[in-house]
């Protein structure tokens, strides 16, 4: 039995969110280039390692557990909402992870929506966290 890698995880988490039709997706941030205008509505994926868990007393770790955040921005309340929405939708079912078996993507929400200054022009954004657990399939 080998540890569980987060890796494939966010790969599972990214493809599904980057298959929702006109949503740009970003891992780890936005891109700091000069003169990069942000798109009108995208989402940025913040993944954490996770966690090895044990699946019985006898400790073997192959069970895995991790939460993530994912960023919804857009040029307005609406479309920070909307791309919230798709986030949503894209997330609802389980997740294909090789040679593991997922449990749907627990929402665990969010704050609300805020709007940030710091752009020009001024975007708005909410991030929704969410719980990721597998097993060995």
């Amino acid at each position: 039995m080998t540890a569980p890698t987060v890796l494939p995880h966010v790969d599972a988490v990214q493809l599904a969110l980057e298959a929702i039709p006109g949503l740009t997706v970003y891992l780890g941030g936005t891109p700091t280039s000069a003169g990069w205008t942000p798109p009108d509505k995208f989402c940025v994926l913040y993944p954490e390692p996770g966690e090895a868990v044990r699946e019985s007393l006898a400790d073997q770790r192959s069970d895995f557990m991790t939460t993530f955040q994912v960023t919804c921005v857009g040029g307005s309340v609406e479309r920070a909402l909307w791309v919230a929405d798709k986030v949503r939708q894209a997330l609802f079912g389980p997740l294909s992870v090789a040679g593991r078996a997922t449990w749907r993507p627990e929402d665990l929400g969010g704050p609300p929506v805020q709007r940030d200054d710091d752009t020009n022009p001024p975007s708005w954004f909410v991030p929704v966290q969410y719980r990721l657990m597998s097993i060995p399939a």
